[in-house]
């Protein structure tokens, strides 16, 4: 199809569409069948369509335009993931106390350690506070990343990049670990890969999906209350 056909705001939404939730579905298909991580609809689904993106020349907000109403399905879906918490209530009563501990201690570290280490490495301030909220899903993140006045573009792709390695890292992680606990499961890819490593935590089990969402979710609270607060901290 020629580029210019593809400049039609109409025809961008048809066929952008169309072809991001088809790729996105064979993915998931061949993930299913060959769980390679290559393979994760995360990371294989963005590969065929930057490539197609570059291959067909077309301008990158020109597939931005005709896949925006996806884009803002993020929200309510981010809220869907209130459903397998509310599934298992019982068990979130009972553990509460060493979750939130959790949520704070890991966010406490993600947000010190990602600062720190960009610091070292000489990187400029609105980059390092661009990466202060990569460990949070996407519409936290971009709201914590305009409290602070962070380039939310970075953040998107830094927040992309930290899901995709997340997901890909904390299922390699329990492959060699002993690690039984389905709560422990759950945290890690909540925690570690938000989105990414909760949709990862479901196909393990309910209560470590659940669990991925409570600790995703948390953890996107306390950086938007408290990310202002410690930006200014760290950066005097």
């Amino acid at each position: 199809m020629p580029s210019h056909i593809l400049s039609e705001p109409a025809i961008q939404v048809l066929f952008w569409s169309t072809l991001t939730i088809s790729i996105y579905y064979i993915s998931k298909k061949l993930y299913n069948k060959w769980p390679f991580w290559w393979l994760m609809p995360l990371t294989f689904a963005p590969l065929i369509l930057a490539s197609l993106v570059f291959l067909l020349q077309v301008n990158y907000q020109d597939y931005l335009s005709g896949t925006r109403w996806l884009m803002q399905l993020i929200g309510p879906a981010t809220v869907a993931f209130a459903i397998p918490i509310y599934e298992q209530h019982v068990l979130i009563r009972q553990h509460w106390p060493i979750l939130l501990i959790g949520v704070i201690a890991g966010s406490v570290t993600s947000l010190l350690s990602s600062w720190l280490l960009a610091s070292l490495i000489g990187l400029d301030e609105p980059i390092r506070l661009s990466l202060l909220p990569h460990s949070i899903s996407t519409p936290f993140a971009l709201e914590a990343s305009r409290s602070i006045g962070a380039p939310s573009e970075l953040t998107a792709l830094f927040v992309i990049i930290t899901g995709i390695l997340g997901a890909i890292i904390g299922d390699i992680l329990l492959k060699y670990l002993s690690c039984h606990s389905s709560l422990a499961r759950g945290a890690l890819f909540g925690a570690g890969a938000h989105a990414a490593g909760t949709a990862q935590a479901h196909k393990i089990g309910n209560t470590e999906g659940a669990i991925a969402s409570l600790v995703m979710i948390l953890s996107g609270l306390f950086n938007i209350l408290l990310l202002p607060f410690i930006s200014q901290f760290l950066i005097r």
